[in-house]
């Protein structure tokens, strides 16, 4: 008996990577201040064994809320550049372009968070700003790999139909780089993911928080919670990326069994 497409749906679902991560991450956010008190074995005797300053569903939506932020600004950055450098136009600049995002990561993040501070205060401003400087450089890069790996008899043909410069660009051009672009934003994503834990050095409220504060308060039980919620939600994040490039790449051939 046929269990139908959503039972196979399911069935898929429940076989990937990230169905679990995701749902071991989920269930440590709601769930760590029940569990950490289980755990004092663990830990020194004394040791504060739950984290209060800031609830774990709290510090994961700030967190995502700051890195989701960064990476759409650096996202924009990066494919504008990346466009801007593949048009006749912009080709005497693409080496510039790429140079310019290289040296802003040879900066640590905590040195741009303590430049940034003057100017932006304490908080969230200065670590978008930081993680959007660290967040370009991979989407530019998989734009400039993506739309350079365009075929160029695809791009005659396209100029032959009569395409004009802005329509092959959105619907030759984009759509066939887009498994490498999403690459390079999958690694920006899940940097930014990680380098956000230091906003906290300046007040943003991230999962770095707790991580900061058992490094002051000599309490390694704050730093597993804040560290094990990063590693997961990074983890997660990627699985959930690497779903979608699955996708990608499955859908032109699946389009063209179709026109047979």
């Amino acid at each position: 008996m046929n269990a139908g497409p959503a039972a196979d749906g399911a069935s898929r679902l429940l076989r990937r990577p990230v169905f679990w991560v995701g749902a071991v991450f989920l269930a440590l956010t709601f769930g760590m201040h029940a569990l950490a008190p289980h755990l004092g074995f663990l830990f020194p005797e004394g040791a504060r064994l739950v984290y209060t300053r800031a609830s774990f569903p709290e510090l994961v939506a700030s967190h995502a809320l700051l890195t989701g932020a960064a990476s759409l600004v650096a996202i924009a950055i990066g494919l504008s550049a990346a466009v801007f450098a593949t048009r006749p136009a912009g080709r005497d600049y693409a080496a510039t372009l790429e140079m310019l995002s290289a040296v802003a990561q040879t900066f640590p993040p905590v040195a741009v968070l303590a430049l940034a501070v003057p100017s932006l205060g304490y908080g969230a401003l200065p670590t978008v700003f930081a993680l959007v400087l660290y967040g370009v450089l991979p989407v530019m890069g998989g734009a400039l790999a993506g739309l350079g790996s365009v075929p160029g008899a695809v791009l005659d043909a396209a100029d032959g139909a009569g395409f004009t410069p802005g329509g092959r660009l959105w619907r030759i051009e984009l759509p066939l780089a887009a498994p490498i672009i999403l690459a390079g934003i999958r690694t920006s994503v899940t940097i930014g993911i990680g380098t956000a834990t230091i906003g906290s050095t300046v007040g943003a409220l991230t999962l770095g928080s707790p991580i900061i504060d058992g490094l002051s308060g000599d309490n390694p039980a704050f730093v597993l919670q804040g560290t094990v919620l990063v590693a997961l939600f990074a983890v997660t994040v990627d699985l959930g990326f690497g779903e979608v490039e699955r996708a990608l790449v499955r859908q032109p051939s699946g389009a063209s069994s179709r026109t047979r």
